[in-house]
């Protein structure tokens, strides 16, 4: 059971997980040990409610192919099991980040004391301004 919020959790089949050899420089690791991690992640076939796949899908990502599988791939780190750590808190924050919604704005009105408090402060800056002038004898 994967763990994205206290109303979104995903089961652990939905997530494939696949390891892979990291792209770059690093000498003998990066040839040797598949450390980097590959996640997909399904959103069509996901337990998630269908607003929030739909959410999901419509947001302007490259990592969303056109058959609308999600995927990471994680190789910022030596070891496999830190990049699979890096690529579930990457999935988390992407389903956050696309399910999440925002407020409406209420508009407010300022209150007769605050209108009353800004007029006085410009006529006394006007005031503190007119006495800068050049002072005739």
């Amino acid at each position: 059971m994967i763990f994205i919020s206290n109303h979104i959790r995903l089961e652990d089949h939905e997530v494939e997980i696949s390891a892979i050899r990291s792209q770059g420089a690093g000498g003998q690791n990066v040839n040797k040990v598949s450390s980097a991690i590959h996640l997909r992640f399904d959103i069509h076939a996901s337990s998630l409610l269908e607003f929030q796949k739909q959410q999901l899908l419509e947001s302007k990502d490259s990592r969303i192919s056109k058959e609308g599988v999600l995927i990471i791939k994680a190789q910022q780190f030596r070891t496999q099991e830190k990049n699979k750590i890096d690529a579930f808190e990457r999935l988390q924050q992407f389903i956050l980040a696309a399910t999440y919604i925002s407020k409406t704005r209420r508009p407010t009105k300022p209150s007769k004391n605050a209108k009353r408090k800004r007029t006085d402060q410009k006529t006394q800056r006007g005031v503190t301004k007119s006495l800068r002038g050049k002072v005739d004898y």
